[in-house]
C-alpha cells in the first residue's frame, strides 16, 4: 500500500491527536525514503522543496527534501508535531523567545536517519542538512500548521505566514499576514 493511502487509513481515524498519538502514527506509518522521493522536486533556491501527502482539518502530513541551506527559525503556530528524518542527517537548532525579542539560540543537535524530532506548540527552531547525504525529512503535525512565524534576525524581525509560505522570509506580499518589528536582547 503507498505512503498516501496509509496516511488516509492511519490519519484518516485516529482516536486522538495528542504528543503520543501522532508520534504512534508518524512510526506506524513505516514511511521508506524509496516511496517519497517521487514526490519530491528540487528546492532551488528555498531551503527545501515540500509537498503535502495528506491533510484533513485535524492533521497534515508533509515531506521536504533540504539543500544545503538553513531554514528560518520558525514556530509551527499552534500546532504540535513530529518530525521524522527519512535520509541524512540534520542539525536542528532550538530557540528562546521572550515576547517582543529576537529568539536566542540555545542549543543545536545533530541527528540522522530514523530519528524522531519533537517540534512542541510555538517553540522555535531551525533545520539544516548536516553533510552531503541528502535530508528527506516527514513532518506530522495537528492542527494543520496556521499561522506559523518565522524570523530574520538580520532585520530584526518576525512575519506571520501563510500557509503557502515554509519556513523563510516570504517573498511574495499575499504570504505576508503580518509583520513584527523585534527588539534586540542585551
Amino acid at each position: 500500500m503507498e505512503i498516501k493511502d496509509r496516511a488516509i487509513n492511519i490519519l484518516g481515524s485516529m482516536p486522538s491527536y495528542s504528543e503520543e498519538s501522532l508520534k504512534k502514527a508518524l512510526l506506524k506509518l513505516d514511511a521508506q525514503k524509496s516511496e517519497v522521493e517521487a514526490w519530491l522536486k528540487a528546492p532551488g533556491s528555498r531551503p527545501y522543496y515540500r509537498q503535502l501527502l495528506y491533510a484533513d482539518e485535524r492533521v497534515e502530513l508533509l515531506v521536504m527534501n533540504w539543500a544545503d541551506i538553513e531554514c528560518a527559525p520558525h514556530d509551527h503556530g499552534d500546532s504540535t508535531g513530529w518530525i521524522q528524518i527519512l535520509s541524512g542527517t540534520t542539525r536542528n537548532t532550538i530557540f528562546k523567545v521572550e515576547k517582543g525579542q529576537l529568539p536566542k539560540a540555545v542549543f543545536s543537535e545533530t541527528k540522522k536517519e530514523g530519528v524522531l524530532l519533537f517540534a512542541p506548540r510555538h517553540g522555535v527552531h531551525k533545520m539544516g542538512r548536516e553533510g552531503n547525504t541528502p535530508l528527506i525529512t516527514l513532518h506530522l503535525y495537528s492542527p494543520p500548521i496556521r499561522g506559523m512565524k518565522v524570523y530574520d534576525l538580520k532585520k530584526c524581525a518576525a512575519c506571520i505566514v501563510s500557509s503557502d509560505c515554509g519556513a523563510w522570509w516570504p517573498e511574495e506580499t499575499h504570504q505576508k499576514i503580518k509583520e513584527i518589528k523585534l527588539n534586540h536582547f542585551h
